[in-house]
C-alpha cells in the first residue's frame, strides 16, 4: 500500500495537558507518528513524503479566519512576554456567547472549546503538514495509485469548520473527502476511532454528497459528550446522511463488528464511489484510553470488511495512543485490508 506522511508532523509535541482538574501525559506525543510509520516501513509498503498544496484547499472547509488564527496564534503569544511557554485557553465561548473578540486569550476561547489544543512554535508547521499529508493522500487516490494510508499527526476529526477540540486543529478527513466529491461525486466517510467524529459530522451535516458513520463510545459516557447520540441524522440535503453508532464502554469484537457491517450496509446503500476511512486505533484492548475491548483479531475482521467493499480508499490515521501494542494494532488493520 501507498504511505504518505511528513516529518513536520513530529514538529508538535507537547508533554502535559490539563484534564480532570490535573495536568497529565498528553496522549498525541510525536513518538506516535513515529511508530505507524516505523510499522508501515517494516511491513514492506510503499513510503512518500506528501507534497504540499495550496492553502485554498484548505479553506474549502476551514474558515479563512480561523486558520490565519492558528497560523500566527503561537508568535502572537510570544510576543507578549507574562504568558507561559505553551499557547492554552482559559475562557471559552459557550452557546450563550457569540461575539468574536480581537484580544488573544478572548479569542482563542473562542476557536477552542477545551484545554486539550495546546499550541507550540511546531505546532501550526506540524498541523499544517498532517492536513497536506491527507490531501495529497486524496490526489493520489484520484490519480489511480490504488487504497492510500494518509498517516496525519496530530489527527483532525474533532476539528470544526473553525474550531480546535479534542487534540484536533484542522479536519484532515473532512478536508481529504471534500476533495474527493469533486471526482467521485458520492464520497463515505466511515469513522472507527473510539471518540465520535464530531467536527467531521457538523462539516457534512447538510451535505448530500458525503455520508459520514461514526462508531465511538456512547457520548454520555465519554467524550466529546456534546455530540455522537443515535438521533443526530443530519439536517436539509443531509438528511439521513448521518449515522452514530454510540456503543458502551467495554464494547468487544462481536459487538463493535456489528456496528462495523452496519456502517458498510449503509455505504452500500448510498452508492458510495469513494471510501475514507478515519482509523483510529484507541478503541483497542491496551490503549491508554480504555474505552473499548478490540482485539487484534477485531482490527484484521475490520480491514477484512473495508476491503470487501471494493471501493477507492484513503485510509486517515486519527487516534491510538502509546502502548507496547500500538503498532502491532495498525499491522493487523493493515495485513487484512
Amino acid at each position: 500500500m501507498l504511505v504518505v506522511h511528513h516529518p513536520d508532523q513530529a514538529l508538535h509535541d507537547p508533554a502535559v495537558v490539563f484534564r480532570g482538574g490535573k495536568f497529565i501525559d498528553q496522549p498525541d506525543h510525536a513518538e506516535r507518528y513515529r511508530i505507524f510509520l516505523s510499522t508501515m516501513i517494516d511491513g514492506g509498503h510503499q513510503i512518500t513524503e506528501a507534497r504540499f498544496g495550496e492553502l485554498d484547499r484548505i479553506t474549502e472547509i476551514h474558515c479563512a479566519d480561523y486558520i490565519e488564527f492558528l497560523r500566527t496564534a503561537y508568535d502572537r503569544w510570544s510576543a507578549h512576554g507574562d504568558y507561559g511557554p505553551e499557547v492554552v485557553a482559559n475562557v471559552h465561548a459557550t452557546r450563550r456567547m457569540h461575539r468574536k473578540p480581537t484580544e488573544l486569550l478572548g479569542e482563542l476561547g473562542w476557536y477552542s472549546n477545551s484545554t486539550s489544543c495546546p499550541m507550540q512554535a511546531g505546532t501550526w508547521q506540524a498541523v499544517y503538514a498532517s492536513a497536506q499529508t491527507a490531501l495529497h493522500g486524496a490526489d493520489l487516490l484520484q490519480a489511480g495509485t490504488g487504497n492510500v494510508y494518509a498517516l496525519c499527526r496530530p489527527p483532525g476529526h474533532h476539528a470544526y469548520s473553525d474550531l480546535m477540540s479534542g487534540m484536533c486543529f484542522l479536519n484532515n478527513a473532512a478536508m481529504a473527502a471534500h476533495q474527493l466529491t469533486k471526482r467521485y461525486g458520492r464520497v463515505a466517510i466511515v469513522d472507527i476511532d473510539v471518540h465520535h467524529g464530531n467536527g467531521t459530522q457538523s462539516i457534512f451535516w447538510d451535505r448530500a454528497d458525503v455520508l459520514f458513520c461514526s462508531i465511538h463510545v456512547d457520548p454520555s459516557e465519554a467524550a466529546p459528550y456534546y455530540a455522537g447520540y443515535a438521533d443526530e441524522t443530519g439536517a436539509g440535503p443531509g438528511k439521513d446522511l448521518n449515522f452514530n453508532q454510540p456503543l458502551p464502554l467495554g464494547t468487544e469484537d462481536a459487538v463493535w463488528l456489528e456496528a462495523v457491517d452496519r456502517a458498510l450496509a449503509k455505504v452500500r446503500y448510498y452508492g458510495a464511489e469513494a471510501l475514507v476511512v478515519s482509523l483510529g486505533l484507541d478503541a483497542a484492548e491496551y490503549d491508554p484510553v480504555s474505552a473499548f475491548k478490540i482485539t487484534h483479531d477485531g482490527f484484521s475482521a475490520a480491514g477484512s470488511r473495508f476491503r470487501g467493499l471494493g471501493l477507492p480508499t484513503l485510509l486517515v490515521q486519527e487516534g491510538g495512543y502509546l502502548s507496547p501494542q500500538l503498532g502491532s494494532y495498525l499491522r493487523s488493520f493493515m495485513h487484512a485490508f
